[in-house]
């Protein structure tokens, strides 16, 4: 069953998300705010892999699997 939309995911369905997703998506799973995880990514300290083209951020859903599955 999928999550409702703005409920945090499951790591089960974290696991079929695209191999990139936005920034407020990411942040969703990781239990933290869109400008809290922009701020991390601003100051080069995000937790998980992220890909910049220009002003526009990915993240790198491998790297946010890899850190919730250590949490």
């Amino acid at each position: 069953m999928a999550a409702k939309k703005g409920a945090q995911p499951t790591l089960a369905e974290v696991k079929k998300w695209p191999a990139t997703v936005e920034v407020p998506r990411a942040a969703l799973a990781l239990g933290c705010s869109r400008s809290q995880l922009y701020e991390l990514i601003k100051r080069g300290e995000a937790p998980v892999t992220v890909l910049s083209f220009g002003t526009r951020h990915r993240v790198v859903t491998a790297s946010l699997v890899r850190l919730l599955e250590a949490a």
